[in-house]
């Protein structure tokens, strides 16, 4: 029973994450004008524009890793694997809405960006490395 619960909530919170991270692709150019000074060049803007592409980009890659592996069963039975899914991109879900809503800095998507969607791909890794490689928890 606690099993089958962690795998729906860790699927929701990966939509939700997903969804998030969609919404703010749709709204990037007022999440970038945030970023800079009241007076800017278009340079300035470029960069910023090009940064965040880049990022949100990493995380829809990490988003990907992370389903493909959850939905292939390599980690979708793992309790621990899990539970950090499910807090990670919860409070990536979170944080990312205040990010649209409040307009939030772009150098705050990356505390995000590294706590929220790195590390839980980076945990998805040693898992599916321990899974296909090794045969563990098989």
């Amino acid at each position: 029973m606690f099993i089958g619960s962690l795998v729906a909530s860790r699927f929701l919170s990966l939509i939700a994450h997903f969804v998030v991270t969609v919404i703010i692709f749709l709204s990037k150019d007022v999440n970038v004008k945030a970023c800079l000074p009241l007076q800017y060049t278009e340079s300035e803007f470029s960069t910023k524009d090009t940064e965040l592409i880049v990022g949100l980009s990493l995380t829809l890659v990490f988003l990907g890793l992370e389903f493909g592996g959850f939905l292939g069963g390599c980690s979708m039975f793992n309790g621990t694997a899990s539970l950090l899914s499910i807090a990670a991109h919860s409070s990536a879900a979170i944080s990312l809405s205040m990010f649209v809503l409040e307009e939030w800095d772009c150098d705050k998507f990356w505390y995000v960006f590294g706590f929220c969607s790195a590390l839980p791909a980076l945990i998805e890794t040693f898992v599916l490395i321990g899974v296909l490689a090794f045969r563990a928890d098989r």
